[in-house]
């Protein structure tokens, strides 16, 4: 009988052993599922960047609606493009995307380029404060320009991603920089009025 006793409690604390092994296990294996599925989640949130333009139009259709020359006496230094994808101009940021592409017919350096770009801000009233912030991201992404290059800003859900010769090189999360950008060319205080009328197609 003692036996028989001895026997059955073997076999019960066996029992728990093996069923508490399996449970730390199950435990284990959901807990390591845990952050992979929020990294997954998170990874899903920046994925979203095309790679490149022709992914944009890939994506999502896109409308021209207008083009642009423009030039400094009789030389030709840039050609731009502005398309949507309600094909009207203003979008609404929280749903419509908006592309503009500038494909340059001569050489400009970075510096040079966001010296004219300080410029630009200056011409349409904004404020100091409100760009400087923005002068180190653009000098670490925006490249030397060759005669031939593009550089193109794609604004969709808040963000500002710029693409070199169709490639991705980096993007601003502020929801105020695009619009500050595009005005350049669309503000009604432009130094360019004649590139503003054929960028809207008027």
């Amino acid at each position: 009988m003692l036996k028989l006793f001895l026997y059955t409690f073997s076999l019960y604390s066996l029992a728990r052993v093996r069923l508490s092994t399996y449970t730390f296990s199950l435990v284990f294996i959901i807990f390591l599922g845990l952050p992979s599925t929020l990294f997954a989640k998170d990874m899903a949130n920046e994925i979203i960047l095309p790679d490149n333009v022709k992914n944009t139009f890939d994506i999502r259709p896109f409308v021209s609606i207008g083009e642009a020359t423009f030039s400094v006496l009789f030389w030709d230094i840039y050609k731009s493009r502005l398309l949507t994808t309600t094909g009207s101009y203003p979008i609404e940021a929280s749903q419509d995307s908006l592309l503009f592409d500038i494909n340059y017919l001569t050489d400009i350096s970075s510096k040079d380029l966001i010296k004219r770009t300080i410029e630009q801000w200056q011409h349409i009233g904004i404020a100091t404060d409100k760009y400087t912030m923005y002068l180190p991201i653009l000098s670490s992404i925006w490249p030397d320009i060759k005669d031939g290059d593009s550089l193109s800003l794609l604004i969709e859900q808040d963000r500002s991603i710029f693409y070199f010769n169709n490639t991705y090189i980096g993007v601003i999360n502020n929801k105020d920089f695009g619009q500050m950008f595009i005005d350049i060319w669309l503000s009604e205080k432009t130094s360019q009025p004649r590139l503003r009328r054929d960028l809207l197609g008027d």
